[in-house]
């Protein structure tokens, strides 16, 4: 199915992976959100549990095998066009992972990937709901 005008939403996980107190974002290669840094993820597939579906796009984008640890949240994103017709629509599901082995290294989807200091996040255009899920990952992973 076509993701730009679909006839239904698509559900997507996204891994919050932070370490050492930084977060790991990756830069889109492709729409929506080419070019801007946002949480490794992607759509889920038939058949894959929202776990195993946040490992694998973990995996995919960042070269890193991760452990999903705590639900983050469940937040809508829904983009119009012009005409105000629904460009995209996914239901996104965010969980905090904590990495397991691997060597970071972008691919899949992501043209670059990289770890951001609490200060460095500040400092990028990330929708509201991004940010705050974040801050509380890295809140979580604190305690």
């Amino acid at each position: 199915m076509n993701r730009e005008y679909p006839d239904r939403p698509f559900i997507g996980v996204g891994a919050i992976i932070v370490e050492d107190g930084r977060v790991l974002l990756v830069k889109r290669g492709h729409e929506p959100l080419t070019g801007e840094w946002s949480i490794p993820g992607g759509v889920l597939e038939l058949g894959e549990t929202v776990r195993q579906g946040v490992a694998r796009e973990a995996l995919e984008e960042t070269g890193l095998i991760v452990e999903p640890l705590e639900l983050l949240g469940v937040f809508d994103r829904v983009v119009r066009d012009l005409d105000e017709r629904t460009l995209y629509h996914y239901v996104l599901i965010d969980f905090l992972c904590q990495r397991v082995s691997g060597e970071l290294c972008a691919a899949g989807d992501a043209d670059e990937a990289r770890w951001f200091s609490a200060e460095e996040l500040a400092k990028l255009p990330l929708a509201k709901d991004t940010a705050e899920v974040i801050q509380s990952a890295l809140s979580k992973a604190a305690d």
